[in-house]
């Protein structure tokens, strides 16, 4: 069946559309669980506990149905699908919020994560990468330099350690991205698949390790608010609609949208964290979200698509 050309743009549509409300989750998570380390007795422990215990009860149901292994990546490339978006990518980034602002984690993760995931599917999926595109993702990280800038210059306790941590969780999601791009899962069995084992691996080692926890004394409507944000948006939601948004766009170009985060990432912690951009911060937003538009795509639809640079051979 060959596709209809005009109903390009709907599709791409619909992906954009699906890809910009995960990313508004992405951005809350990261606002919120910054907040809670600070001001709740809750630990990273605890967070990634509620939202993977929470999501591995909710989507049982799916896991019965379809199984607990991709099939079509085999056991290796589960592995490479619930460490990239599982319990150990949240570990890594929750890690990071300890040590960095919610804003360094907008920018590094989904600032640097669609560099990894171009790269991973041009020598995973055999995917080519217009000129065009390639423009966009030279200011993304620009953007993101300018973003992070002041803070690597003058370096402040151990703002670095996060840092690193972000990038870490940056190439988690990266191969999450092309895995499941690979896999061709539903997006509700890759979301099933990432909760269970996740639950499975991790709740062991919290209920048992010495770890730091403060969960007996928090308050139920903190632990509600941790169920429904963490557990159902952040683990269920959000990567069904970022699972629909590969389907649609691809690995590579639903990545770029993450470049968004930085920007509502920050208008979220202006309210909520009392962290007021500077003029500089705001540039490099606007910077992001340029590349955004270019490296998605989006501008080749009004005009004829350029000519694409052989950075990997096709297979035949």
């Amino acid at each position: 069946m060959i596709d209809d050309p005009a109903s390009e743009p709907l599709r791409a549509a619909q992906g954009s559309a699906w890809a910009l409300f995960a990313i508004s989750i992405w951005a809350g998570w990261m606002v919120l669980t910054r907040f809670d380390l600070g001001q709740s007795t809750l630990t990273i422990y605890d967070i990634t506990a509620i939202r993977f215990g929470t999501a591995a009860i909710l989507l049982l149901p799916v896991l019965f149905r379809h199984g607990a292994i991709a099939r079509s990546v085999g056991i290796g490339g589960t592995a490479l699908m619930v460490t990239g978006a599982g319990a150990p990518y949240a570990l890594v980034a929750a890690s990071g919020l300890q040590f960095a602002p919610a804003a360094q984690a907008g920018a590094l993760i989904p600032g640097v994560m669609p560099l990894f995931a171009t790269a991973l599917s041009v020598v995973v999926l055999k995917e080519a990468v217009s000129r065009q595109r390639l423009a966009g993702f030279v200011l993304i990280p620009i953007g993101v330099l300018l973003l992070v800038g002041p803070s690597l210059l003058a370096p402040v306790g151990q703002r670095w350690i996060g840092q690193v941590l972000f990038l870490s969780a940056a190439l988690c999601w990266a191969t999450y991205t092309v895995t499941v791009r690979r896999s061709g899962l539903r997006p509700l069995h890759g979301a099933a698949i990432v909760a269970f084992w996740s639950a499975c691996l991790f709740l062991p080692i919290y209920l048992l390790a010495p770890l730091p926890r403060g969960i007996a004394s928090a308050s139920i409507s903190t632990i509600a608010i941790q169920v429904i944000f963490q557990g159902l948006l952040t683990s269920v939601v959000s990567l069904i609609a970022f699972n629909r948004a590969v389907s649609i766009l691809g690995a590579s170009r639903a990545a770029v949208f993450a470049s968004l985060v930085p920007a509502l990432a920050t208008l979220m912690a202006i309210p909520i964290l009392g962290e007021v951009p500077s003029s500089i911060e705001i540039g490099a937003i606007g910077l992001i979200s340029l590349g955004v538009l270019i490296g998605s795509g989006a501008v080749s639809r009004w005009r004829p698509a350029p000519a694409s640079v052989p950075l990997a051979r096709r297979s035949h």
